[in-house]
Order: C-alpha cells, then sequence, then structure tokens
C-alpha cells in the first residue's frame, strides 16, 4: 500500500510527455504544425451512418478525425471491446508515454495513475447498438456495449494496458472535461498519492445523434458552403461552433520524480481554477462571471499577477453568446493589460478556428498550443477573423 498521504501545495508538477490524435494530425507535434501554419481541419462529413436516417441535415461539416487506425497498437479483437474515443485515447497516451520516455515497468503501479476527461464517452457505441436492438432483437448486442460506452472506458483501458495502479477518476464535465482532468492529476500528486499521472481528454462525437442534437439546439454554424470558415471565434459573422472530435494525453510528473529519471521537461503547471456560474445548462452568464472566478482561482493558486500572462488560449467556440462573454471575463480579469489601447501585451487566440470543438477533449488539444507556443516563442492564430 502506498505511504499516508502529506499534502503539498508547493509540490511542483510538470509535464515531461505529449500525445495526440486529431484532425490536424496524428500526433502532438503535427497538430501543433497544423495550428502553427493556420490550417483548418474542417471538412465535409464522412460516414454511411448519416445516410441511415430521414429528413434534413442542415450542418454537413466536421472536424472528423479521418482514416484513423487504432492497429498495431491495439489488435482487432481487442479494438471490438472499445468505443472509438478510448481508441482515440489509448492512442494518445500510448504516444505521450513514448515521447517521455518513461518505463512504468521500473515504477511503482500504486505511484502511476491516470485522470481522463470525456463530455459525452462512448456515443457511437449507443447509436451502433440500437439500431442492432432494433433490426435484430436484444440478444445480438454485444456483450462489451456496456464496457464500451462507459465514459470512464477510456481512463480504464488506459490504466490496463500500462498497469497503473495509482489514482484513477474520469471527470465528465462537457467542454471542461480534459481541463478538470488535469487539474485533478496536479491535485492526486500534491496531496503525495502519486508521482506519476497521465490526465487528458477524449471524444468522439462526430455522430449522428451527437451532431443531431447540437443542430436542433442552433448550436453549430450552418456555413456549409465553407467549412474551413465556419469556425470563426470572435469574428462578427460567427454563427456556432464546429463538432469535432479527438484526444491529447500528457505524463505528468512531480518535478522530483522527473529530475531523477532524467526526464526532459516541457512545461511546469503553476495552477488551476474550477468554478461554475450556475446560470444556464447551456448559455454561460453574460458577464462572463464563471470563467472570470475560474481565471482568478488559478492565477491565486498559481502565485501569478495577471501582468505576468502572457497568453491566454481562449475557449473561443464561435458562438454569439459565449465569445462575448469570455471577452468580458477576460477584461474583468486582466484589465489594462488586455487592452491594446491602454498599451496591454497580453496576447489571446482560440486554436478552434482551426479545429473545431472537440467537447471533452479541448483543454487537453489546446494545452498543446500553450506548451509549443512557450516553446517556439510562436502564438497559435485565431483564423477565420
Amino acid at each position: 500500500m502506498p505511504t499516508p498521504p502529506h499534502f503539498n501545495a508547493n509540490r511542483r508538477i510538470v509535464i515531461t510527455g505529449m500525445g495526440a490524435i486529431t484532425n490536424l494530425g496524428p500526433s502532438a507535434e503535427a497538430t501543433w504544425a497544423g495550428m502553427r501554419e493556420g490550417r483548418s481541419g474542417i471538412s465535409p462529413l464522412e460516414g454511411d451512418e448519416f445516410a441511415r436516417y430521414p429528413g434534413k441535415w442542415e450542418v454537413g461539416f466536421a472536424g472528423q478525425v479521418k482514416n484513423f487506425d487504432p492497429a498495431p497498437l491495439i489488435d482487432v479483437r481487442e479494438a471490438k471491446r472499445m468505443d472509438r474515443f478510448a481508441h482515440f485515447g489509448l492512442y494518445a497516451a500510448d504516444q505521450a508515454i513514448k515521447h517521455s520516455g518513461i518505463d512504468f515497468a521500473k515504477e511503482d503501479p500504486e505511484r502511476c495513475g491516470t485522470v481522463i476527461g470525456s463530455g459525452i464517452g462512448g456515443i457511437k457505441t449507443i447509436e451502433d447498438q440500437l439500431w442492432v436492438l432494433r433490426d435484430k432483437g436484444p440478444d445480438r448486442l454485444t456483450p462489451f456495449t456496456v464496457p464500451r460506452l462507459m465514459v470512464n472506458a477510456a481512463a480504464g483501458n488506459i490504466s490496463i494496458r500500462f498497469n497503473l495502479k495509482g489514482p484513477a477518476s474520469t471527470h465528465a464535465t462537457a467542454c471542461a472535461s480534459s481541463g478538470h482532468a488535469i487539474a485533478d492529476a496536479i491535485n492526486q500528486m500534491q496531496r503525495g498519492w502519486a508521482d506519476v499521472m497521465i490526465a487528458g481528454g477524449s471524444d468522439a462525437t462526430c455522430t449522428p445523434l451527437c451532431v443531431a442534437a447540437f443542430q436542433v439546439m442552433r448550436a453549430l454554424s450552418t456555413r456549409n458552403d465553407a467549412p474551413t470558415k465556419a469556425s470563426r471565434p470572435f469574428d462578427k459573422d460567427r454563427d456556432g461552433f464546429v463538432i469535432a472530435e479527438g484526444a491529447a494525453m500528457f505524463v505528468l510528473e512531480t518535478l522530483e520524480h522527473a529530475k531523477a529519471r532524467g526526464a526532459t521537461i516541457y512545461a511546469e503547471l503553476l495552477g488551476a481554477g474550477n468554478c461554475s456560474d450556475a446560470s444556464h445548462i447551456t448559455a454561460p452568464d453574460a458577464g462572463g462571471s464563471g470563467a472570470m472566478r475560474a481565471m482568478k482561482m488559478a492565477l491565486l493558486d498559481s502565485g501569478l499577477k495577471p501582468e505576468q500572462i502572457d497568453y491566454v488560449n481562449a475557449h473561443g467556440t464561435s458562438t454569439p453568446l459565449g465569445d462575448k462573454a469570455e471577452v468580458a471575463a477576460v477584461l474583468s480579469v486582466f484589465g489594462d493589460h488586455a487592452r491594446k489601447s491602454a498599451g496591454g501585451k497580453l496576447l489571446m487566440s482560440s486554436t478552434k478556428s482551426m479545429h473545431g470543438h472537440c467537447l471533452g477533449a479541448s483543454g487537453a488539444v489546446e494545452l498543446i498550443a500553450c506548451i509549443h507556443a512557450v516553446r517556439d516563442g510562436i502564438i497559435a492564430p485565431t483564423i477565420n477573423l
């Protein structure tokens, strides 16, 4: 059993490995290259499953990950036991682990854990198995229906594959899922429960049900004539977000552990904030009060002052209400530092303009942009402005 934990808020947490699968590329480095170049990963929807349904699809494009094959990492038999979002998660986690150079065979498995975020989980499995139930009856469902659709399936399969016996949990908090997961991983290590955590997010939501559900909410852009220009955060002509899918994972370690094994350190995580605006189930508070408090909490946790922040990677979904509320929150927190007219130097962009809204994986995918911005001294743009 692990030794009793001793909470230490000053315990430093670093990132030593990254992995990703997105519509911009099959790795963290390829995803960053797409962001840096200002390239759009949005394209017309593909998939025979959309033709199954009657009625009009008002949205005909998304940020799909196309031509993805989980083999050879996941063999055919094992792949049938997982949903697409778990394939993404395991694929990105394997990349991050290889990138970090960590050998879990040499680690205490009880000191290594995983926290993964997913907004929706195995939605593709639910949709596919409902067709089987309707057309063939209850006895023809795969016995792996529940293990595939569980929102914690990505975390579970990552833990099993790499023999991680420390803290394990899943966060399902919509767009904030992977951000909350990474913050939780920090907390687990500062509490003393783990030395190494795999953290990030995964979602595979470019499915008929998800597209239709967001379509009837009037949340999605309908710019079918120009899909690559549909996601336009902060633009006056924005008309909704572009649904997307993907995963990003990170190896987090205590600084002491990373140094002891000679790991390359790519970033340090200084603080996090988490709160609710208690306003509406889908719309933000118009003044951005929730985002404002979360950012203030993160600053307080980090010990940094607003003027010490160089860059904000905006949530920037391209919705009329969301973008406006976020700008209000940023101005409230950073004041003149965020006002160019007042000589402010704060930079802000939304990479969703390129890869769309990956829902529960968004925070993790966009952390890649932040880490590489610091490394390369380049800010990813907001395209379509």
